[in-house]
Order: structure tokens, then C-alpha cells, then sequence
């Protein structure tokens, strides 16, 4: 702390430049500041990232697990289903002479029902599982985002005194003054 302090009343030392500027180098301005705020973006946000994800990570899998589950019903109900199928052609064979047309009919009813009720199942899964991954990333976003400008508001907040803040300002006023002065010479 006491080095940016330092750092701070040095500028009222600083020889004037002899016209009005803006601060042009980038290598010093821009990677110090960005410098700063990734360390404080990941010195606070790094574990409440991680549990974050942990989180989310438990969530979808509990989600995945249900739609597996699901997957497995709509798989026996698929099963049973065949075994009807299996009976209704048997009792086809039996009944040919005396209705051959409605038992096909209603074969093929039973098969396209079950196949429906399959696809619906696995499209329900899947709309499930792309659901609850973008619900999941959307809020870990917000999340990470809302932390990480809390953190870094409070750690610059703390650091900056109004001692400090009012020399910084005198230093600045005095700088500008001093290039208006060489300025309008």
C-alpha cells in the first residue's frame, strides 16, 4: 500500500513535460490496470467459481440421471410393448381366417403408438438436458459476474482512503496547472 502511495505523491515530483497530453504509452498504463483487476477477479472469484460449477456440475448430472431413468422406462415400456406385439402376432396366426385386416390394424396402432411415446420421451431427455445445461451457464455467468464486481468494488473501496483520494486530486490539479501555464505560454 505504501508503494502506490508513493507512487501517487511522486506525481507532484514529475518534471512538467512543457505542453498539455494525454499519457500515450500504453505499456504502462493499460497492462498495469488490467493487471490489477484479473488479480482481484481471480484471487476472489476463483473458489466461488469452483463451487459454482461443482454445483451446477451435481445438478445437471442429478438432471441426467432422471432423464436416463426415463429413457429406461420408455426402453421397458418398448420391451412390454414387443411382448405384446409378439402375443398379437401369435393370436394373428390364430385369427387370420377371421380378421386378419383389424389385427394389422391394430398392430401397427400399437407400434406407431409406442414409437411416438418413445420419441417423446427421448425428445423430452433431450430438451431436458439442453434446458438445464443453458439454465446452468446463464446463472454461473451472472453469478461469477455479480461476485467478481462485488469483489473488486469492496477491495477498491478499502484501499482508497479520502487522504489519499485528496492527494491524488491536489497532485492532478497540480499537473494540470502547470501544463495550462506551459500551454498558454
Amino acid at each position: 500500500m505504501k508503494n502506490v502511495t508513493d507512487s501517487f505523491v511522486s506525481l507532484g515530483y514529475w518534471p512538467s513535460a512543457g505542453s498539455f497530453g494525454f499519457n500515450t504509452d500504453i505499456l504502462a498504463t493499460n497492462p498495469i490496470n488490467l493487471s490489477v483487476v484479473f488479480g482481484v477477479l481471480i484471487f476472489f472469484g476463483k473458489g466461488v467459481l469452483s463451487d459454482l460449477l461443482d454445483n451446477r456440475k451435481q445438478r445437471i448430472l442429478s438432471s441426467i440421471r432422471n432423464s436416463e431413468e426415463l429413457c429406461r422406462e420408455a426402453i421397458e415400456q418398448l420391451e412390454k410393448a414387443r411382448a405384446r406385439l409378439r402375443k398379437v402376432e401369435m393370436e394373428a396366426d390364430e385369427y387370420r381366417a377371421n380378421g386378419y385386416s383389424e389385427i394389422e390394424r391394430s398392430k401397427w396402432t400399437l407400434i406407431t403408438s409406442t414409437s411416438k411415446n418413445l420419441e417423446q420421451l427421448e425428445n423430452y431427455k433431450n430438451e431436458t438436458i439442453k434446458f438445464e445445461q443453458q439454465r446452468a451457464i446463464n446463472q454461473v455467468r451472472q453469478q461469477v459476474f455479480q461476485q467478481a464486481l462485488q469483489g473488486a468494488l469492496g477491495t477498491l473501496n478499502s484501499c482508497l482512503n479520502s487522504e489519499l483520494h485528496l492527494r491524488t486530486i491536489s497532485v492532478n490539479i497540480g499537473m494540470f496547472g502547470a501544463m495550462k501555464e506551459i500551454l498558454t505560454d
